[in-house]
């Protein structure tokens, strides 16, 4: 009798095993899903306003390509605007100029203060580019006269000043966020400091040359002009 009891097939323990395995494999395709989901690219912004292939943001038609990176809520960025901003306006209405505006979010300047502002600005002017291309330069005017600090703009404050420069209807746009993904990709193609290796805003590139800002835009830039 002993023996029969012991020759009997123990289905309590299969049935655990077989649990087990099945939750492993579960538990590796939603890894492998999650890490799919959080590599793949987002949505690309597209239209007349956006450079198809640098997914630059641009203004003007001039010879000169004057390239510049810039994070809304960074205070050097809106240190250039405050500095530059007039000269690149006059080399962009003397057709000077084609600018090229990439905004992005640096990860660690919003993380300080807690907030997003950053990525949504940035989702915002390109929501605007796509819809409304001429009213993304004036904007980024716009937006940096305000010299955003703490956690910056509502999404709605952001609509109301996108509708006050002319822009079309990008209310789900923001609300969704649609280009933050592209807006983080965006963030790591900054170029390098030739001389200290390092990638920040503002980034200035004038006819393909990093320029190292002096805080004088007529030797930055006017000087250099072709």
């Amino acid at each position: 009798m002993a023996q029969a009891s012991a020759r009997k097939t123990n289905w309590f323990a299969i049935w655990i095993s077989v649990g087990v395995v099945v939750a492993l494999v579960l538990v590796s395709v939603l890894v492998i899903w999650m890490n799919s989901s959080s590599t793949a690219p987002g949505p690309r912004p597209d239209g007349s306003g956006i450079d198809a292939e640098t997914g630059a943001i641009v203004a003007g038609e001039g010879s000169n390509e004057l390239d510049v990176w810039f994070d809304f809520y960074c205070p050097h960025c809106q240190e250039f605007e405050e500095a530059y901003g007039s000269t690149v306006d006059d080399l962009l209405d003397q057709g000077d100029i084609t600018i090229n505006l990439l905004p992005v979010a640096l990860p660690g300047l919003n993380s300080a203060s807690g907030t997003d502002f950053s990525k949504r600005s940035a989702n915002a002017m390109y929501c605007i580019a796509e819809t409304t291309p001429d009213a993304a330069y004036p904007f980024m005017q716009a937006l940096f006269a305000t010299n955003p600090s703490g956690p910056g703009q509502t999404d709605e404050e952001l609509l109301a000043m996108a509708a006050e420069v002319g822009a079309g209807d990008i209310e789900s746009c923001v609300a969704d966020g649609t280009y933050i993904s592209f807006v983080e990709e965006q963030t790591q193609l900054i170029p390098e400091n030739p001389e200290t290796g390092g990638a920040g805003t503002p980034t200035v590139v004038l006819n393909g040359d990093y320029i190292t800002l002096t805080g004088d835009p007529e030797a930055d830039l006017v000087a250099r002009l072709q």
